[in-house]
């Protein structure tokens, strides 16, 4: 009589331990693919932000260029109202 008490007493207690461990590699294996998506992500979001850096820095060398012909411009018109005046 004691068997058939033992018997399902073992495989239970035996059941929730695989269970526990089959849990916590389930969990450790979503987190490393949620951590990859999340390093892609920051990866892919890194190099746009380079991009837009770079393109960024064009344009103000661009405007930087185009603040310099025009002081020379503003200088030159300065020099002819003074010859002028």
């Amino acid at each position: 009589m004691g068997y058939y008490f033992y018997m399902p007493t073992v495989l239970l207690i035996l059941g929730t331990i695989l269970i526990v461990f089959a849990m916590k590699y389930v969990s450790g294996a979503v987190q490393a693919r949620s951590q990859t998506a999340n390093e892609r992500s920051y990866r892919t979001l890194a190099e746009e932000a380079h991009s837009a850096q770079s393109q960024y820095m064009a344009l103000l060398s661009s405007i930087q260029a185009s603040m310099s012909e025009i002081s020379a411009r503003l200088g030159q018109v300065e020099k002819i109202l003074k010859d002028v005046g």
